[in-house]
């Protein structure tokens, strides 16, 4: 499915339609439904929740190469440049990766701001949680990128009960934090990862705050 703006990304980062058949029938073979209807513009953040297993992370992974989503995600800085940078590093461009040096006293939130004004077409994919381990509150990352940039917050799931990962709902924050997370909650009530117990309860944890585990 092709992105619905002019500013389309390379066609390299969507895949080809025949990885997007065969990993549309591999989700099928083993149970697995998608639901996907496009992206709505060139710009915005999209979270997966809940994130319990290690599964997650290879659903999640056919889902985008089966609905052709030109997503970005971050990595380390360092894994971008070095002896195994100019090869490697290109080939995790192509393949949707942005480096991020986290050591940098800007933060990640700004350098995904200066990605995301730089390039013409930008979603970024981000796990609120950050690990598969319970954690009191969710990564704030996500909540001030989409806040500050006005674009779209796309709400992923992987859901275990019904067997469906989809990217369906978007919303627009309006800044009210509680009324924001409500909106959440109400998205993610009927969700159940693979580990429920292991979910995360949704709000919000500023980036230096200590976190379980």
């Amino acid at each position: 499915m092709a992105p619905p703006d002019s500013a389309a990304p390379d066609s390299a980062e969507q895949g080809s339609a025949a990885l997007a058949r065969l990993a549309l029938w591999l989700l099928a073979r083993c149970g697995w439904q998608l639901r996907f209807s496009g992206l709505p513009g060139p710009k915005g953040v999209l979270i997966f929740y809940p994130h319990t297993s290690n599964w997650d992370f290879i659903i999640s992974l056919l889902a985008k190469w089966a609905s052709r989503m030109p997503l970005r995600w971050i990595g380390k800085e360092s894994l971008f440049r070095g002896l195994t940078g100019a090869t490697l590093g290109r080939l995790m461009r192509l393949w949707g990766g942005r480096p991020v040096d986290r050591r940098h006293s800007s933060g990640a939130v700004a350098q995904l701001e200066e990605h995301m004004r730089r390039e013409a077409w930008f979603w970024v994919a981000l796990s609120p949680e950050g690990t598969r381990r319970r954690q009191d509150r969710l990564r704030s990352g996500f909540y001030h990128l989409a806040l500050r940039m006005q674009v779209p917050l796309g709400l992923g799931y992987i859901d275990y009960a019904t067997r469906t990962v989809g990217v369906d709902q978007f919303i627009r924050l309006t800044g009210d934090e509680a009324r924001d997370l409500d909106r959440l909650r109400q998205v993610y009530a009927d969700k159940v990862g693979r580990h429920p117990q292991l979910a995360s309860t949704i709000g919000l944890r500023e980036p230096n705050e200590p976190h379980a585990g």
